[in-house]
């Protein structure tokens, strides 16, 4: 009956908690997917504001870009007269060029390599080497022989926004490149997405810094050597703009932790090389994620708190019951607890179950002379004695007053009378060494029947061991007696 109280006890126990932790958990969950959803929406917001801004940009310049590309190809058109007339690049002057046509000018051979123009700082740029996916459009362009023309591109020298135009000469030797500032341009002025790139970092302060990225990686208003991607950035940039999804990867940014979001861009107003874009997006995830971090927090003192009170809940429990099934003096188990023993005795293995009946002889005495209190006392030391000698042999019941009942499960005999001995000597010397109870003659008798040889009910058996410690207390107190069937 104990071992059913207790396995009560701990399944109230266990339901609470794990009712209790299953809610917590949900509202946890519940929590972080909203605010995973709401950093989506935010990330969204951010990378459709940036689209649209360049969107725009690239809107209003094509408004205007029919006349510039028409310039374009007229200026490409004259060049080549030029060209066929005199073919020797070295003999132009490319400084009074650009100051007539008001575009710089860019002499490509068919090595992809820069050899004349009227920006000094290009001459010498090798596309074979820095641009490998350029050098094939120009290849390309130069075979065809027509005329190309792109919305927006980058100066790698100056990180400058340029239009450029493309044309071969005749005889397909080179390309003449014309690039045309668009950061001069009132149209750049009036929808300057690089201003909604600082009002976003203003607005989100964990986000580092955000750029435009073309085919190539470079980023546009900064140039190649301000700004080269690493290699990791390199294999995500390319991979965002092979699979046309968005990817991240971790690292860092000015020494800080950063993660680097890149996502895919394709222009609608542009074609060719210049179409496909990348938005890098830099941030510190550690703080945008500050919320997940604050529930989690909740989650675990709230979880904290259930345990706490589920313990406080069973203490509360516990010990009511405790006390109800126990005698509060001695701690040993109380007469209600022998009460909701079975009925039926039962022994394993062929022993016997052994119910000692233990008396105290001349505790009457003690209280009368000594005071309640040192019968209290000796009660206590009395239960130790009995609980520490039986040990996990049996169970020890307070009975009422000064008697105690003690069960032992699949014993024999022998070992019985050997327990009993032992309770009485353990006692005797406690006696002997307390000068105050030791003449009033207090002493140990004990009363022992077994089941099955004196029945299987434990009323009937205790009834039994009572009878033995009669026997006991008339052959002279102080000893044990074994109840035989004269007895009854």
């Amino acid at each position: 009956m104990n071992n059913l109280r207790g396995k009560i006890i701990v399944g109230i126990v266990v339901f609470s908690i794990l009712s209790s932790a299953f809610i917590a958990i949900i509202n946890y969950i519940k929590l972080r997917d909203q605010t995973i959803e709401e950093n989506r929406l935010i990330f969204h917001r951010i990378e459709g504001t940036i689209k649209n801004s360049i969107e725009t940009f690239e809107k209003a310049m094509g408004l205007l870009d029919y006349n510039t590309a028409s310039e374009m190809h007229n200026y490409s058109l004259r060049l080549i007269e030029k060209y066929k007339k005199n073919p020797n690049f070295d003999e132009w002057d490319f400084e009074e060029l650009y100051k007539e046509i008001g575009m710089h000018i860019y002499i490509i051979d068919q090595d992809n390599v820069i050899t004349h123009s009227s920006f000094p700082e290009d001459i010498g740029l090798d596309f074979d080497e820095c641009c490998k996916k350029l050098a094939y459009l120009l290849d390309y362009r130069r075979d065809s022989g027509e005329f190309f023309h792109e919305a927006m591109d980058i100066e790698q020298k100056t990180g400058e926004l340029k239009k450029y135009s493309y044309m071969a000469t005749p005889d397909k030797k080179y390309l003449i490149e014309l690039g045309y500032s668009l950061n001069e341009n009132i149209v750049f002025d009036t929808f300057n997405f690089f201003q909604t790139i600082d009002e976003l970092k203003k607005l989100y302060p964990y986000i580092y810094d955000i750029h435009i990225l073309n085919i190539g990686g470079l980023t546009f208003g900064k140039s190649a050597s301000d700004r080269k991607l690493t290699m990791e950035q390199r294999k995500a940039f390319e991979a965002a703009l092979a699979s046309k999804e968005t990817k991240e990867i971790e690292g860092e940014w000015k020494g800080k932790p950063a993660t680097y979001r890149y996502v895919y861009y394709d222009s609608a107003y542009d074609e060719d090389f210049a179409e496909n874009k990348v938005i890098e997006i830099i941030y510190d995830k550690n703080v945008w994620s500050e919320n997940l971090g604050q529930y989690k927090k909740m989650f675990l003192i709230q979880l904290f708190i259930i345990l706490s009170f589920v313990l406080v809940l069973s203490f509360a429990i516990a010990r009511p019951m405790y006390l109800a099934y126990h005698d509060r003096l001695t701690g040993l188990s109380n007469r209600s607890a022998f009460d909701e023993l079975l009925s039926t005795v039962k022994a394993k293995n062929g022993k016997k179950t052994a119910f000692f009946m233990i008396d105290l002889d001349h505790f009457k005495e003690v209280n009368d002379i000594r005071g309640h209190h040192k019968g209290d006392a000796l009660l206590k030391q009395v239960a130790h004695i009995i609980h520490r000698t039986i040990s996990r042999k049996g169970v020890a019941y307070r009975y009422g007053g000064d008697e105690f009942v003690v069960v032992v499960n699949s014993t024999t005999p022998e070992e019985a009378k050997e327990l009993a001995q032992s309770i009485i000597e353990k006692i005797n010397e406690f006696v002997r060494k307390n000068e105050d109870i030791y003449n009033l003659g207090v002493s140990a008798s004990i009363g022992i029947s077994f089941y099955p040889d004196d029945g299987d009910d434990k009323n009937l058996l205790c009834k039994k061991a009572d009878a033995a410690l009669y026997m006991a207390k008339k052959k002279g107190r102080g000893q044990y007696s074994i109840f035989q069937s004269e007895q009854s």
